[in-house]
This record gives structure tokens, sequence and C-alpha cells, in this order.
């Protein structure tokens, strides 16, 4: 098992990839943290985990509001006594648009989710992980790597995301802590499935499977890139963004 005896956090753990990944790594030995903001998805992971025999704890917290990030370090490591791993996964998608289109309000709120929030919860977790010599992985997106037609903020959002990753992988190397992004294509999810639905509707999904060559992937690919980076096997490996996106960046 490789992440026995290991304690992680996954926030946005209740649904789509971080579901995913909260249950491949309790399949792996490691004790999991499900956060969220949605109570009963998160209790719903850690009873199937629990079930699985496996050891969850679900801890509520949205981490767009500052109060809730020290509360959540504070729940794993009181509940399980380390914290090893932390996997910034939470984001938000409020908008599909160009600058001209996209609200101040939707700016705030993407880059506040996607990047001010993954900034606060590991200058929070960090002291822990420099104890354990952990690590954190952050979902960024394909979308931080490249550009892309109406992904002004999101875009900004994930390619800071990549950044802030890299920067703090050279600031704390030396203290034993790795940090790692990974940068997704489109994965359908349960979060997602009314775009698939729109995209099916108009014709365009075809199209968006064809811009992979592998073909789309689904959350457990995700969660399988995520273990690697998380555990021993990626020992040597710090500050990349690794796409996992079926070839799509491949032609960029």
């Amino acid at each position: 098992m490789r992440l026995k005896g290991r304690v992680a956090i996954v926030t946005g753990g209740g649904t789509g990839l971080g579901r995913a990944i909260a249950l491949r790594f309790a399949q792996e030995g490691a004790s999991v943290v499900v956060s969220g903001r949605r109570e009963a998805p998160l209790r719903e992971v850690a009873r199937r985990i629990g079930a699985e025999g496996g050891r969850a704890l679900a801890v509520p917290a949205d981490v767009s509001k500052p109060a809730d990030i020290p509360r959540l370090v504070r729940a794993a490591v009181d509940a399980l006594g380390q914290l090893d791993i932390l996997v910034n996964n939470a984001g938000t998608v409020t908008t599909r648009a160009s600058a001209l289109d996209t609200t101040d309000a939707d700016w705030e709120r993407m880059l506040d989710v996607n990047l001010t929030a993954v900034f606060r919860l590991c200058k929070q977790a960090l002291p822990e992980l420099i104890r354990s010599r952990g690590n954190i992985v952050n979902i960024a997106s394909v979308n931080g790597l490249a550009g892309a037609p109406a992904r002004v903020a999101y875009g900004a959002s994930k390619g800071g995301l990549v950044i802030l990753t890299q920067c703090m992988a050279l600031d704390h190397a030396r203290e034993g802590v790795r940090v790692n992004a990974i940068c997704p294509a489109f994965v359908p999810t349960d979060l997602n499935q009314d775009l698939v639905a729109e995209l099916k509707r108009t014709g365009r999904f075809e199209t968006l499977v064809a811009r992979h060559p592998l073909g789309l992937g689904d959350p457990e690919d995700v969660a399988a890139a995520a273990l690697f980076l998380a555990s021993d096997d990626a020992r040597w490996i710090t500050g990349v963004a690794l796409p996992v996106d079926g070839g799509l960046t491949a032609a960029l």
C-alpha cells in the first residue's frame, strides 16, 4: 500500500475528481480528510471508505472563507495526529467569457477559490507538512498551460496556480516538502453533466472528444496521477505541472 500510515486532506472531496482521489488514496492505505462545502456527499465518501476498511473524516469547509482554513487543518491533525499530503482540488468555473464579458465579481470569485484559497491553505498546512516531510498536489488545468477562448478568469487562476506550485516547490524543497500540480483536460463528472448534455445537444461533444488523441478520461485517471505524485514513487519529483489530458497538449 503506497500511502500506508499517511494522512491526507482532499478539498472538494465529496464529488468529481476529489471523490475519486479520496477513494484511491484510502485504497492505498491513507487516512483521508474529505472536505467541501456540502456535508452530505462528504459523509457518503467517508462512509464508503469506512465500509471498505479505511479511515476517513468528513470536515465541511468552504476554502473561500479564510476562517474555515485553519479549522480544517486543525481538525485533521487533532483527529489523526499528523498531516502528510494536501490535495487542493476544490475549484470553480463561474463564467466562460472574454475580458469584455467577465464581470469584476466573476473575476474575483474565480481567483479567490482557484488561487487565493490554495495559497492560504498551503500556508496553513506547511508547518505540518514540513514536520512530516510531506507533499502538496494542486489540481490545476490544461487551461493553466495554454490560452483558450472565453477562459480569461479561469485560465488566469489556473495559470497562477501552476506558478504558485513551482515557487513553493523551490521554497520548500530543502525542508523536504514536494509540491506538484496536475493539469487535467476536460473530464466528465457529475459536476459538469449539464455541460456535457449541452455539448451533445448542439453537436459539439464529438469535436471535443476528437481534440484528445486518447479520447476523454475519467476521474480515476486523475486520481492515479495524484496517487503517484503523493507517493514515494515521486520522491525525486517536485515543481512539475503534469498534463493528464489524453494527449491534448501534445498538439499545442
